[in-house]
């Protein structure tokens, strides 16, 4: 027997938040790279390059926020919730591919290093503070119940920190004439983007493999199924995410005697939902007898 207790997709709309925030920061991306070229500094080409992945990254959690909204058909009878997790998982390796690419660029300006216009990184940057501070705060109030709203939150704060540290490096360079702090500046620009990416990316991966969402306890999940009336036995017990926003679980229950289970189930799939944020709870009851016990009933078996 299953049950189905019925999802909720009552989640804020961040689709204004998107469209100002890559607008914006396509904009500045733009005025970086320009200005960058002016100044020739690799700290904010650097920084301009962390920001375009940033852009392609807003673009891809804001296309599956929309897509993840698609009614399920006959083939896809979960819908396309989970290409939220990809797109998640995208963003990271976005992260990663900048992240080399701006370390051998730091290298290369560390044996040569060349002339930097202090005032424009400095001025450019103090743009970049206020652009990614204001992205960021939209995105704020979605960071902690959605892995796809996290990464792009956590883009944008890193990036306004990032900015403020290039701006340090303007006056730093204009004060002293140390052209090595502009490619060290950008060697800051990667560890702050490998720090903010490893936790993304960790978590994106383990729900692309259908691990236990982060915040749902299996020990504790499985512990309540084995405390319900009758209930004798629990196997076979899977939770996973369907998207980044939403859990499912399947798991068998041995209960020996029969009652009113339709109730039963409701008010299960109703206590997984609240309790544990669980949206789509599949049951199948047993009854325990004969002498064939369930082929899943090892935990070795999956």
């Amino acid at each position: 027997m299953s049950s189905d207790h019925g999802h909720s997709h009552g989640a804020v709309s961040y689709t204004r938040a998107f469209a100002i925030g890559i607008a914006l920061n396509l904009a500045f991306v733009a005025a970086e790279a320009v200005y960058g070229l002016r100044a020739n500094s690799l700290a904010l080409l650097a920084d301009a390059g962390h920001n375009f992945t940033d852009v392609l990254g807003l673009l891809l959690a804001w296309g599956a926020a929309l897509v993840s909204k698609r009614l399920p058909t006959v083939r896809r009878t979960y819908g396309v919730r989970r290409f939220s997790i990809l797109a998640a998982l995208g963003n990271g390796i976005l992260l990663l591919v900048a992240i080399c690419v701006l370390t051998w660029e730091a290298l290369a300006r560390f044996r040569h290093p060349e002339p930097v216009a202090s005032g424009i990184v400095m001025w450019v940057a103090a743009a970049g503070i206020a652009v990614n501070a204001i992205t960021a705060l939209m995105f704020a109030s979605g960071r902690k119940g959605d892995v796809n709203i996290r990464g792009a939150f956590l883009h944008m704060a890193a990036d306004a920190a990032v900015s403020a540290a290039v701006v340090v490096a303007g006056l730093v360079i204009g004060i002293t004439g140390w052209l090595w702090v502009d490619p060290a500046m950008s060697l800051v620009v990667v560890v702050v983007i490998a720090f903010g990416t490893w936790g993304l990316l960790r978590e994106s991966v383990d729900l692309a493999l259908d691990a236990v969402p982060r915040g749902v306890s299996p020990e504790e999940v499985e512990a309540y199924l084995r405390t319900l009336p009758g209930v004798r036995e629990v196997h076979d017990l899977h939770i996973w995410g369907m998207s980044t926003t939403e859990a499912a679980l399947t798991a068998h229950l041995i209960k020996p005697h029969l009652d009113d289970e339709d109730e039963f189930l409701r008010a299960v799939c109703k206590d997984l939902h609240n309790r544990f944020g669980i949206e789509h709870a599949t049951l199948q009851i047993e009854r325990g007898h004969g002498p064939t016990p369930c082929g899943l009933a090892s935990a070795e078996v999956v």
